[in-house]
C-alpha cells in the first residue's frame, strides 16, 4: 500500500533550521512542511509590506530555503509552507532567485493568493466575535486574512509545483493538501479529511510532538533537547499515520507526547472546525509500536462550515515599559521603594494609562500578591513597570520614569532598560467562503 512520508520542518516563524535539514537529509521524506505563521505574525507582516511592497514574507525564508533547497531538489522532496505571510508573490519570486543562485534550474514555485480580505472587510459591514462592528477600528485596521483550506494548495501541487508558498492557511491544511493530492481523496470525503486533518494538527508544531514544550524534569524527562529531532508522519491511503523522528536525533515520540499535541489549541476535540472539515478526534487511538514510533488512527469528520474564519490585526494601544535591577543586602527593600517612587511619580505627573503593572521579577511577577514571600530574602531583584496607553508619547513617559531611578531612586540601581511600542492585537470574524477567491501563480527557477 502506498504511503507518504511528511516531515514537520518548523512550528513557528523563528524555529530552529537544523532539524529540517536533518529531515531532508536522513528522514526519507516525500514532503517537507514549514508552518511559520501565527495570528500576530501576519498582521506585523502586513505592516512591513505596506512600508515596502517587496517585503512582508517570513524573515527566515531565505535562510531556510538556502539550507534545504539543494537537498530537497536532489531527493525530489516537495516543500509546502505559509512563509509567504502577507506577500506570497514576493516570497515565491525570492525562492526562485535563491534556487537560481544555487544553480537549481527548473524548480516550480507556486504562490497561493486570496487570503488577504482586508478590502472586503473595509467595504462591508461585519461584526467581530464579540458582536462589535469592525468599522470602529478605522485606520487602526492593519490586516484581515481568511484561513484558506487545502484546495488551492492541492491545485498548486496538481500544476506541478515543487514548492508551494501561501499566506494565511489553516495549519493542518499544509499537511492535508499533499495527502489529498497523492491519494486522490474527494473534497467531501469527510472521514479521510478528518483523519488527514489530525495528521496535520499533529505535525504542525514540529518539535512539540517530539518532546519540545513537553519536558518537565523528573516528571516527563526528554533526552537530547538541544538537538531535538522534528517529526515524520508516515501516512497510508486511509489517513492512518505513524509518527516518528530521525533515528538518533534528540527528543522522544510517545503516546504521551502525541496526546498532548493532539489536544493542543483544540477547543472541542469532537468538533474541530477547519476550512476543510469539522474534524472529530474523540475516538482517536494511539499505540506505541516501537522506539519513538506511535501509530494513530480513529479520527473522522463532518461537512465543513459554510464560513471561513478571518484573523483581523489592528493597533490596539501602546505599551511603555521600564526595568531596573537591585542586588546585595536590602535589594528587595530598595526594589519595593523604587516601585513606590515610580507609582507616585506617574500620579504626580498625570500620565494617562488604562492599565498598569508594578512587578518584582522572580518575586511576584507571575502570581502577584498570591506568590507569598520566600523564606530567604532574594539577593537580587529586578523591577518591571509597564503601562498601557492611548499614545506613544504617554507610553514613553512611563519608560522614562523608570530610567530616572538611576539618579533619582534608591541606591545601586543598574541595568536599566526601557521601551515604548504599539500593541498589534488580533480579533476574528467570519466570511462566507464564496467571498474568498484564491489563485495560483507559478514561478520557475
Amino acid at each position: 500500500m502506498k504511503r507518504i512520508r511528511i516531515g514537520g520542518g518548523a512550528g513557528y516563524s523563528g524555529d530552529r533550521i537544523e532539524p529540517a535539514v536533518e529531515l531532508a537529509e536522513k528522514g526519507d521524506i516525500d514532503y517537507l512542511v514549514f508552518e511559520c505563521l501565527a495570528e500576530r505574525t501576519i498582521a506585523l507582516a502586513q505592516r512591513a509590506r505596506l512600508a515596502d511592497p517587496a517585503a512582508g514574507y517570513d524573515p527566515l525564508l531565505e535562510e531556510r530555503m538556502r539550507a534545504v533547497l539543494p537537498l530537497c531538489a536532489a531527493k525530489r522532496i516537495r516543500i509546502i509552507t505559509n512563509m509567504g505571510a502577507a506577500n506570497p508573490l514576493a516570497a515565491a519570486a525570492r525562492i526562485r532567485e535563491i534556487a537560481r543562485s544555487l544553480q537549481l534550474p527548473g524548480i516550480q514555485v507556486a504562490a497561493v493568493q486570496g487570503d488577504d480580505v482586508t478590502d472586503i472587510l473595509r467595504r462591508g459591514s461585519y461584526l467581530d466575535e464579540a458582536g462589535l462592528p469592525l468599522d470602529r477600528l478605522g485606520k487602526r485596521l492593519l490586516s484581515a486574512n481568511a484561513y484558506l483550506g487545502a484546495q488551492p494548495l492541492v491545485e498548486a501541487l496538481a500544476q506541478g509545483a515543487d514548492i508551494v508558498v501561501t499566506g494565511r492557511a489553516a495549519d493542518p491544511a499544509l499537511v492535508l493538501a499533499p495527502l489529498i493530492h497523492e491519494f486522490g481523496w474527494a473534497m467531501d470525503d469527510w472521514q479521510r479529511l478528518g483523519q488527514g486533518t489530525l495528521v496535520g494538527h499533529l505535525l504542525e508544531c514540529a518539535g512539540q510532538i517530539t518532546g519540545g514544550y513537553f519536558a518537565d524534569p523528573g516528571y516527563k524527562d526528554v533526552p537530547g533537547l538541544a538537538r531535538l529531532g522534528f517529526p515524520i508522519g508516515e501516512v497510508d491511503h486511509e489517513g492512518n499515520v505513524v509518527i516518528s523522528k530521525v533515528a538518533g536525533s534528540g527528543g522522544r515520540v510517545s503516546a504521551a507526547t502525541c496526546k498532548e499535541q493532539m489536544l493542543y489549541e483544540i477547543h472541542d476535540p469532537a468538533a474541530y472546525l477547519t476550512p476543510d472539515v469539522v474534524a472529530d478526534f474523540s475516538n482517536v487511538r494511539m499505540e506505541e509500536i516501537g522506539v519513538d514510533q506511535v501509530r494513530i488512527s480513529g479520527a473522522t469528520g463532518r461537512p465543513r462550515p459554510p464560513t471561513l474564519k478571518v484573523s483581523v490585526g489592528y493597533v490596539d494601544s501602546y505599551i511603555g515599559e521600564g526595568q531596573m535591577s537591585y542586588a546585595g543586602p536590602g535589594a528587595l527593600a530598595r526594589a519595593e521603594l523604587a516601585l513606590a517612587i515610580v507609582k507616585e511619580r506617574l500620579e504626580l505627573t498625570g500620565v494617562q494609562a488604562s492599565e498598569m503593572r508594578y512587578e518584582l521579577l522572580g518575586v511576584n511577577a507571575m502570581h502577584g500578591g498570591r506568590s507569598g514571600m520566600a523564606a530567604v530574602e532574594p539577593y537580587e531583584v529586578r523591577i518591571r513597570v509597564a503601562g498601557r496607553t492611548d499614545s506613544m508619547r504617554e507610553a514613553m513617559r512611563i519608560a522614562n520614569e523608570v530610567e530616572s531611578l538611576y539618579t533619582c531612586g534608591p541606591a545601586a540601581g543598574g541595568g536599566a532598560a526601557k521601551s515604548a511600542r504599539d500593541v498589534v492585537a488580533v480579533l476574528s470574524t467570519l466570511l462566507p467562503r464564496e467571498a474568498v477567491v484564491t489563485t495560483v501563480h507559478m514561478e520557475e527557477s
